[in-house]
């Protein structure tokens, strides 16, 4: 440093070479995550689903409703590689179709859930004292109902459909994010920064926004591709049983409506098997993925 008439300058230190930053944040997290090789690969899978999805329209081989009536149910061939279904419609077309449906339906929910979990647990855990009491009792007056239950009754109340699925998905499952947030802001609220930001006047809602919620940002995201698995799961159930994705529109979930049937279970296996493999890559590589943002954010988790 050197003084001057107006205070201090800084100069180049006396050793004679420059000093070097460390890498940001986001590089260093992105460092841990890629050397934990399942998590890496089980990104690769995803984003790949999730680019055969959203190609659909281009390297779909046929049309995506159209009905093939003297193939119903045919085995698979070199024009339909993975068979036709019970109206003759090509089984791979609507896999590529449907996974555009069961990720957005995931993606949906996840974004309501965040959405309306990170507020409430901001209001409670921020405010505490009356708040909080509302927002917890909220909180476990959802929680006492079976979750499946509820999703069915609300399906079958408001009818089948994409949107209905993400509402109903969203509404049911923000409560752990919620109160994962509470837990961070209750925390956090009284640390020195909060503090400082307080003495210094800035609004509430300034200091819920820029200066807590960034530092809970961490176990959320790792929350949020949990509960992006959850709601694809919970959208193959409801449309498993006629209540989510409804019919001709296709996901993986309603796809696998027809293994309902004993004989297509025992003697068709072009039919069921593809859509729940496609569920299961999807869920299990979202999962490794939050497991390696575990490890990857924080640091004493890792292996």
């Amino acid at each position: 440093m050197k003084r001057t008439g107006g205070g201090f300058i800084a100069t180049a230190p006396p050793w004679g070479f420059p000093v070097e930053e460390g890498p940001g944040p986001l590089k260093t997290v992105w460092s841990r995550f890629k050397r934990n090789k399942i998590a890496l690969a089980a990104l690769f899978i995803l984003l790949a689903l999730i680019l055969l999805s959203l190609l659909a329209p281009v390297i779909a081989p046929h049309p995506r409703d159209y009905q093939y009536l003297s193939l119903k149910e045919a085995p698979p061939s070199r024009a339909h590689p993975l068979g036709n279904d019970s109206l003759g419609r090509d089984n791979l077309t609507r896999l590529l179709y449907g996974g555009r449906v069961s990720l957005a339906v995931g993606l949906g929910a996840t974004a309501l859930q965040l959405s309306i979990g990170i507020l409430l647990g901001a209001l409670a855990g921020y405010y505490g004292k009356f708040v909080d009491t509302l927002v917890m009792r909220l909180a476990d007056t959802v929680l006492s109902f079976p979750s499946l239950a509820l999703a069915l009754t609300a399906a079958a109340v408001f009818g089948p459909s994409v949107y209905n699925t993400i509402l109903i998905i969203g509404l049911l499952s923000w409560t752990e994010t919620c109160r994962l947030v509470r837990g961070q802001f209750l925390s956090l609220k009284e640390a020195n920064f909060v503090l400082a930001a307080r003495s210094l006047g800035l609004k509430e809602g300034r200091i819920i926004f820029r200066h807590l919620l960034p530092n809970a940002l961490a176990p959320l995201l790792i929350s949020a591709t949990f509960s992006m698995a959850g709601a694809i799961l919970i959208e193959a159930g409801l449309s498993f049983l006629g209540m989510g994705v409804p019919r001709p529109t296709p996901s993986w979930g309603n796809m696998l409506e027809a293994a309902r049937n004993i004989r297509i279970i025992s003697s068709r296996w072009w039919i069921w098997l593809p859509p729940g493999l496609m569920i299961f890559l999807a869920v299990l590589s979202i999962n490794l993925i939050g497991d390696g943002l575990r490890d990857a954010l924080d640091p004493r988790q890792r292996r």
